[in-house]
């Protein structure tokens, strides 16, 4: 008995693994970089003695990046 044609997965090549993978690096940096320079500029806006955002907003962007990296590889192809 042949096994059915529709449980086979489609080939992809390891150069399209790499192009993900490499764009989703990308963004984590581009993430983590955005949430340094927004919590840069909200610490010298406000004045505040200890710089809590360019902590915070970093944490959260990576948090949110995380997030998102678990549902694009996570998902079924």
């Amino acid at each position: 008995m042949e096994p059915s044609s529709h449980n086979k997965k489609p080939f992809r090549s390891n150069k399209s693994y790499l192009m993900e993978y490499a764009g989703l690096a990308s963004q984590l940096m581009a993430a983590l970089g955005l949430g340094v320079f927004i919590g840069y500029k909200l610490d010298g806006w406000l004045s505040i003695s200890f710089p809590v955002f360019i902590w915070v907003l970093p944490l959260v962007f990576l948090m949110a990046m995380f997030v998102k990296i678990f549902k694009d590889t996570s998902r079924k192809k």
